[in-house]
């Protein structure tokens, strides 16, 4: 049992359970276009620790138990680590440039660094099955794409709370650090490298042509 680990996932149900608690607690340090553009840049992190309700909570810190010693056992917990708050902090500043107008927009939730440690663990074994909605069976790799493909429609649709921007963010920046860290993937898994960059390319054609 990782001490970080453990200790990564019980911060994240204490500060969670504050905010149930307290709604002040909550606006305070919740992710919110205005206040980060005011300057209360915390948000970009502590945003990260705060859930909407135990079911978010429970399903994130799930996911991340379940992958995260994946990723600790291919490099070790500092990597971990890194690849766990960098995935945070990218999936919020992509979240920021792409609603950097929308002074109101407002979200919270672990699930950009959760993201981003599930895509650095399908990088690391793309040969995996994982279970889709818990049951069907699924490479691992078919996964992370349309995973990626399916956060694209949730931004452009904008027709539910997800914070799919976020999703993507977390997902792309556990992308980039596992590569950094580990570049013989470029030559290993080049085509699971590759597949995976095809929706990352899709999505930033898609805002430099205002389709999103």
């Amino acid at each position: 049992m990782n001490v970080i680990l453990v200790g990564i996932i019980v911060a994240n149900a204490l500060i969670s359970y504050q905010g149930f608690n307290d709604f002040s607690f909550f606006r305070k340090y919740e992710f919110h276009i205005g206040s980060i553009r005011s300057g209360e840049q915390i948000r970009m992190l502590s945003s990260g620790f705060l859930h909407v309700d135990m079911l978010h909570l429970i399903f994130n810190m799930y996911t991340l138990w379940v992958f995260a010693p994946e990723v600790i056992n291919w490099f070790d917990t500092l990597s971990f680590v890194l690849i766990y708050f960098g995935s945070l902090i990218f999936g919020n500043l992509l979240t920021l440039l792409f609603h950097k107008d929308d002074y109101s927009y407002r979200a919270v939730g672990a699930s950009g660094a959760v993201t981003g440690v599930l895509y650095s663990a399908i990088l690391l074994h793309p040969e995996k099955t994982l279970g889709l909605f818990f049951v069907i069976p699924i490479p691992a790799i078919l996964f992370g794409i349309l995973y990626l493909l399916y956060s694209i429609y949730g931004m452009k649709a904008k027709n539910d709370n997800i914070g799919h921007t976020a999703h993507f963010g977390g997902a792309v920046g556990g992308y980039l650090i596992t590569l950094i860290k580990e570049p013989s993937l470029f030559v290993d898994n080049t085509l699971m490298v590759v597949l995976l960059a095809i929706p990352i390319l899709i999505l930033f054609g898609m805002a430099k042509l205002g389709k999103l």
